[in-house]
């Protein structure tokens, strides 16, 4: 049995009884009921994703995956596919917004290298996980981005290191990217689950002008004409469209599900990462946190149709984390204020009268 089916199959519904428990604990808290808001939801969800009415709280990790995209031979990027490995090289040297997050926040960062075009060096890079299915995708307008073994492949390496922060006691997960014109790939990936329109979808990426868009729009309805059948098949839209790191990031979706963490996901690409695996295990997405509302694109709408809550919305469209560092931050915020306040019986304090 293939490690993508014996995650499947250790997929359980989360524990409502588990949220319960951590209601009646809210319920008990020196404060009016409910006036924490979504914060309290995100207590009773964190509980009923880990299996554990108590909501003990672990360590939080980030897994950057990065790659590269065959797609980016058709121009649909504002900038050129180089800028791959060069921010490969920034994220794990500290440079990158996401590396800054994890250091304010004391996040474990894990840049993982799962398919970028490599330079003339061709030398490893200090801070960087090796995990390489490919030099990069194939272009997705003419042939499959991945064959179907190489899709597996991306997805196990997710799979294998959510089993890992898992084991090493982390108990939150965020996941993010960086790949240029993966925005292209992601775009087409959430057409091919969701049925909406390209045109609905396709954003700015790394800053396209206006002709840039309506270029990126036509090589997406395109490629989504050629691989008509795959449609409603969420490991075949993966292999046909997506990226190495996106299908890495369904992996890690899946794979925290299986072993009770929740997955913070990040914003437009990695959403497309939820969708992919959401269709291949259907009800995933009650296992996830979705951290904002991006900028970038339809990703309104995507949420829309997953019935996502975000937990920010901040005009945020860079990617590689960065929001879903953020939203870990209120996260474990929440949960603070559930294992820390008094209880009004253990601070003496008189309850509602009426």
């Amino acid at each position: 049995m293939r490690v993508l089916e014996q995650t499947l199959a250790a997929i359980l519904p989360v524990d409502r009884d588990a949220a319960a428990l951590a209601e009646q604990r809210l319920n008990s808290l020196t404060k009016p009921p409910a006036s924490l808001g979504h914060l309290e939801e995100i207590v009773r969800r964190y509980a009923a994703i880990r299996r554990d009415g108590s909501a003990n709280k672990g360590r939080g990790a980030l897994a950057v995956f990065v790659a590269d995209h065959g797609i980016a031979e058709e121009g649909v990027s504002a900038f050129p596919k180089a800028v791959t490995l060069e921010m490969l090289r920034n994220i794990a040297s500290g440079g990158a917004a996401i590396s800054v997050l994890a250091r304010r926040f004391g996040y474990e960062l894990h840049v993982v290298d799962v398919g970028v075009e490599p330079d003339s060096s061709a030398e490893p890079f200090a801070g960087v996980t090796y995990r390489r299915i490919g030099p990069g995708t194939r272009n997705f307008l003419h042939d499959t981005a991945m064959t179907r073994d190489e899709a597996l492949r991306a997805i196990e390496v997710g799979i294998d290191l959510a089993r890992e922060f898992a084991a090493s006691g982390v108990t939150l997960i965020g996941i993010g990217e960086m790949g240029i014109a993966n925005s292209t790939s992601a775009a087409a990936v959430m057409s091919a689950v969701s049925g909406i329109s390209p045109a609905r979808l396709t954003g700015r990426g790394t800053g396209l002008d206006d002709a840039g868009v309506a270029h990126k729009i036509d090589v997406i309805e395109r490629a989504l004409a050629h691989h008509r059948e795959v449609r409603g098949d969420g490991l075949a839209i993966l292999g046909a469209l997506g990226g190495f790191e996106i299908a890495a990031m369904a992996g890690v979706c899946l794979g925290g599900a299986a072993a009770n963490v929740p997955v913070v996901v990040d914003g437009f690409i990695a959403t497309a990462a939820a969708m992919a695996a959401n269709a291949i295990s259907p009800g995933l997405t009650e296992h996830l946190f979705f951290s904002h509302r991006s900028a970038e694109g339809g990703h309104r709408e995507t949420l829309e149709f997953l019935r996502a809550r975000p937990l920010l919305d901040l005009d945020m469209r860079l990617g590689e984390g960065s929001a879903a560092a953020l939203a870990m931050s209120i996260i474990e915020s929440a949960l603070d204020l559930f294992h820390q306040m008094a209880t009004f019986q253990s601070a003496n304090v008189s309850g509602k009268i009426r």
